[in-house]
């Protein structure tokens, strides 16, 4: 198959080096740069100038600046401004899905039909949210002449990870630019690519000076510069739920409200008469997809021994089938993990998953045949086990599913229970109504039948447990969660 070529204006867009940062609408340098890599071929992209706490100082200022006009300007305004965001995305969706390909590792073709064009999506979503939206709402009451207004918080900050850099911060920013907030975006320093060209895109839509502000650099500095603010009013962090943890606190001491969107342990759980070919099939895609870098994703797979034969050999060959190759190549079908430290993360807990336990079906070690031994390529892996096993339980965030067999419903229901965790799970079952009464029963923001990894604008998605708190994404809910309510009341 044919390898596809970096387009120009992705050329063009990386051959600045260092790419600067974008404050008040000005990009600016640094004297600090870092060097951003394709996990590829561990070969140099470009170079990204790295965010100081004086810059994080200057983009609070200037949000709270901007905020004056832009939290009192019309829902029509904004609402423009976001529209024609989205339409410049999609004008520049190769562009976009080539810097996804070349920072994260996915491929293009997964980028295309997935992460580009549901960014898009999100501001045009919110662009329509916004306009009918109600920020007044006189209340009725006997006593009093009263009414609850609903407005902006101000400067909002956004720290972002590496697995999805466009699609969340969309998820992030769209509905709080919506709501009238201004935005301090902090991107993973591993893959800043496609936001940096994001903020390009937003100047071009016609977001005035300071709405829009993008600081990539070390969490250590520039993250933790920006989640100590004492004048950011509200934060969201994607992320590990350790550093989550660490958030939360750091947001709790400065009494500054804290969105958490953390990790997840998802299960499968694939019933006696589940469609074992489509259930198989399904679950593959799941946890190959992003080369299982999805805190969303199923690893944790619960399935009939009645079935269970079937559906590990059905499995097994829709790994050992997976095109896995670097994202340029047309025919990829799964790319590299994003980082070393994460792939070396990866091998380390098949390894310990090994020794306390669990068998190795298929997968388990990197990829060295070829160029591919020059990037950070794992293969497809496959372990079984019992409930007992560490990585069972915790999230691995790789391309690795664990296998566990079960014989009563009502019990496989309680063993999934029993993690921590609490983002997403799904039932497969070729009976509706019992899938949607086991989907009832599991503890999670999520539950899908008969599919993983299921978005669509207007379907909350949220989290609890140790996968987060303080809202979800992508529905009305989300735009709501950017918004303070003020009670105004006079005597009658």
């Amino acid at each position: 198959m044919s390898s596809l070529q970096l387009d120009s204006l992705t050329l063009g867009f990386i051959e600045t080096s260092p790419l600067p940062f974008l404050v008040n609408g000005q990009w600016l340098n640094s004297s600090e740069q870092i060097d951003v890599s394709d996990p590829a071929t561990g070969e140099l992209i470009t170079a990204i100038a790295a965010a100081s706490p004086d810059d994080v100082e200057n983009a609070v200022s200037a949000g709270e600046a901007a905020f004056k006009d832009w939290g009192k300007s019309s829902v029509e305004f904004r609402a423009q401004c976001l529209r024609k965001l989205a339409q410049l995305i999609t004008r520049d969706q190769q562009v976009l899905a080539e810097l996804e390909c070349i920072d994260v590792g996915k491929p293009v073709s997964a980028a295309l039909g997935f992460d580009v064009p549901f960014a898009a999506d999100c501001f045009n979503f919110y662009a329509d949210v916004v306009e009918k939206a109600t920020f007044e709402v006189e209340l009725g009451l006997s006593v009093t002449d009263s009414q609850t207004i609903k407005r902006p918080y101000g400067v909002a900050g956004f720290v972002f990870p590496w697995n999805f850099p466009l699609t969340l911060c969309a998820w992030g920013i769209g509905p709080a630019l919506a709501a009238g907030n201004t935005v301090v975006i902090k991107p993973a320093s591993e893959t800043p690519l496609s936001t940096l060209y994001l903020g390009k895109l937003c100047l071009e839509a016609g977001f005035p000076a300071g709405v829009v502000n993008i600081l990539p650099g070390r969490g250590s500095v520039t993250g933790e510069a920006l989640i100590s603010h004492p004048r950011v009013k509200l934060m969201s962090f994607t992320g590990s739920t350790e550093v989550g943890r660490h958030v939360g606190e750091v947001c709790g001491a400065n009494l500054v409200p804290a969105k958490l969107e953390l990790g997840g342990k998802g299960a499968a759980i694939v019933c006696s008469d589940a469609d074992v070919d489509a259930s198989a099939e399904g679950l593959c895609g799941a946890v190959s997809l992003n080369a299982g870098q999805v805190c969303c994703t199923a690893s944790r797979w619960y399935i009939h021994e009645s079935i269970y034969d079937a559906f590990v050999a059905k499995a097994t060959a829709n790994f050992e089938s997976l095109v896995v190759k670097r994202g340029l190549e047309s025919d990829a079908q799964m790319g590299p993990i994003c980082t070393r430290k994460q792939m070396t993360h990866v091998l380390a807990c098949i390894a310990d998953a090994q020794a306390n336990g669990a068998r190795i079906i298929t997968g388990g070690k990197r990829i060295l045949e070829g160029d591919l031994a020059k990037g950070y390529f794992v293969e497809p892996t496959l372990l079984e086990g019992s409930d007992d096993n560490p990585w069972a339980q915790e999230e691995i965030f790789g391309p690795v599913a664990f296998l566990l067999k079960f014989s009563d419903e009502q019990e496989v229901i309680e063993r999934a229970n029993q993690n921590t965790y609490g983002l997403a799970n799904s039932i497969w079952s070729s009976n509706p109504s019992k899938a949607r009464a086991l989907a009832h029963e599991l503890v999670g923001g999520n539950t899908w039948i008969n599919a993983h990894n299921v978005f669509e604008y207007g379907l909350h998605y949220g989290a609890c447990n140790k996968s987060g708190c303080g809202g979800g994404v992508n529905s009305l809910a989300t735009f709501e969660g950017y918004l303070r309510h003020q009670s105004i009341a006079a005597i009658r």
